[in-house]
């Protein structure tokens, strides 16, 4: 490399060169590297972002003796070479260096044709990007006086002929694209990018390979992975001729097809040629490449290469198939590959390369795509699935009697709500493709119709596809590409496992939820709603006389009803997980939630119970609270109603033993919810521990169990010291947890929760990312103040926020034990585990 206080010039192999991506840009060090495998990159000049901003500033580098290195008669293209590709930058001008004199030579070597093409395209290219003239005056397309013309118009408008001199045509060309690049408009888009304000540009000169000549001549670009699945497979184009002279042959494909013509057939040297370039790549750049090439008479010059562009899944599959071909470590395969994007592996996903028709927008609530007919109602819903029909349920928002809807459905829009509502928090549990809080929509349940942006209006029975993922309604049926969990996917998590120090459990419902769990390999159940088991028909029925039973000794009666199913669905979820925890969180939500609220409901209920319509309204009323969240549920209802958790303690004691005859021994967790003062916990511990005892001398069976809290008040995390006195596990239940530090509704934030983040309020979302400022304080609070009264308690979170990757970075530094999160978001949450622990060191009780 010849070195140049203004340039470095890559002539040969130095490996001592200083050109570093942070000074010459990614594309200058891309070049370096390819020079360095002896590949034959034609003769290139790098300008670092310190020569650039000069010349921004009009303090122009030494330009002939730029121009000197590539000869007289030259013929260059320059390029922007940025610190990240992402950033962009001006776009690249061919053919520097043509002037009459080049075009007098190149028509005596290619034809008329190929050199009036190149000039032509130089003129235009110039006149409108260096001189900043109309770009409509040039755009005549190509004849016989189309170059005549060109010159003529550049000499009208600039009051001089078309500059004949190369050195001052590049010295021209290097201002135009140093001070675009410092343009505002230029600015503002990199930072919409991500670029930092002070971003800087480098530049790169590269003398020509036109791609033209007698034999096979042409340019293309060759990959060598698809970048959809990441297969191996050879993709590209190669088009003959392509700088402009018409072609000789037609635009080939690159490898044997039925279709045409190959690379591959006309020219096999050229074609293992750049197939062994393509692995030199891989192998020594430790990276999937694109390379660009240019063939003249048989000759492969190769200008660039860059790293190819891949969805979620080819990038696990690049990933995993770099590090065990050895090239790359596993370590860094694991770094590789974003978290976040292995949600798209999980779901079928519409199909990128696929048209799309966007209905409207919202928010991306639960990832994945999928296409169904439009119901309005959870009984339609299941009619549908009756039928074997895909439906799509939409509401304005969902309770928790639409559960039976959403699993007989495909996927869920709702028109209100947020990351945290109960149609999010269900549909992610569900692996359910959801969009919520789409705003952009009306619906009418009257007409069983809604109406989208442009009064475009959709009934029951209309087809629509959901993106979960992206948070668009896309109009018809989607194309789509199937999950991707095939080995790569199993192999890059089984090494995050080897590398991450934080449990992920899963937060799991029914025994469908446990397979899934146990399908993405998670460390036990973190999270089970037991309420969720009573919203099926026949248990809703004998709930419901339970709430309405006037004395404590017929409501055992109706729990006793209950306690079967109960035992039957906890047995069912010890059996599949096998051993591993089961952390079940006791009856939480208020018993309003059973009850029907309009009269048609109540009405049936009535008939149902065989009481009054009279009473059952009253009975309704009387349980109806102005703030439920906040009301009588949770411990409150386990204090007051002792015998619904009477009910679930003997039901999971009756499970352990069954299940633990079977398989290897049980040892549930039951968790306390919403519990805010320590004597709360005395009095529900003093009942669990008195049904353990009857349940052991009834069935003459010995087990443990641990009880725990559920920390979700403000209060329980300030005075977890003394609750953690009765309780073997802390496990912080941020969803609430957020709500009550915030003073804000979970369901109700998505309406104006935007216009806060993009106003500064908030930085984010906290209900979507863990609030480390507010709510995070009072994590590190409760968990410095329980461990210090009970050094041996097991700290957790159990909220949505389990599953996100930087809210499990928080609870990691904070010395968390393991986080429990829904379980399609358990793949997510053991690739940022494995993140962390490879990129920050592990912290006790404080980041």
């Amino acid at each position: 490399m010849q070195k140049h206080p203004d340039f470095t010039e890559f002539t040969e192999l130095t490996p001592a060169a200083e050109v570093r991506t942070a000074r010459h840009g990614w594309r200058a060090k891309c070049l370096q590297r390819l020079v360095r495998l002896e590949l034959p990159v034609p003769r290139t000049v790098a300008l670092p972002c310190e020569t650039v901003r000069a010349i921004a500033a009009g303090q122009m580098p030494d330009t002939q003796a730029i121009a000197a290195i590539f000869g007289e008669e030259f013929l260059v293209s320059v390029r922007s070479s940025p610190e990240n590709p992402e950033w962009g930058g001006p776009g690249t001008v061919l053919n520097v260096g043509m002037n009459d004199a080049v075009h007098a030579r190149l028509t005596a070597s290619h034809g008329a044709e190929a050199a009036d093409a190149l000039y032509l395209g130089f003129v235009q290219n110039y006149a409108t990007h260096v001189a900043r003239l109309d770009p409509d005056m040039f755009a005549a397309p190509p004849g016989p006086r189309a170059l005549e013309r060109a010159l003529e118009t550049y000499q009208d408008e600039m009051d001089e002929p078309f500059p004949q001199d190369p050195a001052k045509q590049l010295a021209q060309v290097l201002r135009s694209m140093a001070r675009a690049w410092e343009g505002t408009t230029a600015r503002l888009l990199r930072q919409a990018k991500g670029a930092p304000i002070e971003a800087v540009l480098g530049l790169v000169v590269q003398e020509m390979a036109l791609g033209i000549g007698p034999g096979l001549s042409g340019s293309g670009t060759m990959q060598f992975v698809d970048g959809v699945t990441g297969a191996p497979q050879i993709t590209g184009r190669f088009r003959g001729q392509s700088q402009g002279r018409k072609r000789a042959i037609e635009t080939l494909y690159l490898t044997r097809d039925p279709r045409g013509a190959s690379l591959e057939e006309a020219s096999p040297e050229v074609f293992d040629e750049l197939k062994r370039y393509g692995a030199a790549c891989r192998e020594k750049l430790r990276e999937e490449m694109q390379i660009e090439f240019a063939v003249e008479d048989g000759q492969v010059s190769i200008i660039d290469a860059v790293r190819v562009v891949r969805s979620a899944r080819a990038a696990v599959r690049i990933a995993v198939a770099l590090a065990e071909d050895e090239i790359i470590s596993r370590e860094d395969a694991l770094l590789r590959v974003e978290p976040r994007a292995l949600s798209e592996l999980l779901h079928y996903q519409v199909d990128p390369r696929a048209p799309r028709d966007v209905l409207a927008r919202g928010i991306a609530a639960s990832p994945g795509a999928a296409a169904g007919k439009i119901v309005f109602t959870a009984a339609a819903a299941q009619a549908a699935a009756a039928r074997d029909e895909r439906c799509i349920l939409v509401r304005r928002e969902t309770a928790p009697e639409d559960i039976r809807g959403m699993h007989a459905a495909v996927a869920v829009l709702t028109e209100r709500g947020g990351m945290t509502s109960h149609a999010a928090v269900i549909a992610r549990g569900l692996g359910l493709p959801c969009i919520v809080g789409c705003s952009e929509i009306q619906i009418n349940f009257r007409d069983r119709s809604f109406t989208g942006p442009q009064g475009r209006v959709f009934r029951e029975g209309d087809i629509v596809t959901l993106d979960g993922t992206n948070g668009e309604v896309l109009v018809g049926s989607a194309e789509m590409l199937e999950p991707a969990l095939d080995d790569g996917f199993r192999t890059l998590l089984h090494w995050a496992d080897n590398v991450r120090d934080i449990g992920i459990r899963a937060n799991a419902d029914t025994p469908d939820d446990a397979r899934t769990a146990q399908m993405f390999e998670a460390d036990g159940i973190g999270l089970c709603r037991t309420e969720h088991m009573f919203f099926d028909e026949d248990r809703l029925t004998v709930m419901r006389e339970m709430i309405f039973a006037d004395t404590a000794n017929d409501r055992r009666v109706a729990l006793e009803r209950l306690l079967p199913m109960q035992r039957d669905d906890f047995t069912a979820l010890f059996d599949i997980m096998a051993g591993q925890p089961v952390c079940i969180r006791l009856f939480d939500p208020p018993l309003h939630e059973f009850l029907p609220h309009e009269r048609e409901g109540m009405r049936e209920l009535a008939e149902a119970l065989d009481r009054p319509l009279s009473e059952v309204t009253r009975r309704v009323e009387a349980l109806s609270e102005f703030n439920p969240m906040l009301g009588m549920r949770g411990v409150r209802l386990g204090v007051t109603v002792p015998e619904i958790y009477d009910m679930q303690a003997r039901a999971i004691f009756e499970a352990t033993i069954e299940a633990s005859k079977r398989g290897a021994p049980v040892v549930p967790e039951i968790m306390i919810p919403l519990v805010s003062a320590q004597r709360e916990v005395e009095i529900v511990k003093t009942r669990i521990d008195a049904v353990a005892v009857a349940v052991k001398n009834e069935q003459k069976a010995e087990f443990t169990y641990r009880l725990g809290v559920m920390v979700e008040t403000p209060r329980a995390a300030l005075r977890a010291g003394e609750i953690a006195e009765h309780a073997a596990f802390l496990s912080f239940g941020t969803n609430d947890l957020t709500q009550m530090t915030y003073g804000l509704s979970r369901d109700d934030a998505g309406r104006f929760m935007n216009t806060y983040v993009n106003q500064g309020v908030y930085s984010e979302d906290p209900f979507h990312i863990l609030d480390v400022e507010g709510v995070g304080e009072l994590l590190l609070m409760g968990a410095g103040r329980g461990r210090a009264a009970r050094p041996d308690v097991t700290i957790s979170v159990c909220g949505e926020h389990g599953g996100n990757p930087e809210s499990i970075a928080f609870c990691r530094a904070a010395g968390f034990d393991y986080v429990s999160c829904s379980p399609f978001r358990v793949p997510v949450a053991r690739l940022s585990a494995a993140h962390f622990a490879l990129l920050a060191p592990r912290g006790r009780n404080g980041p």
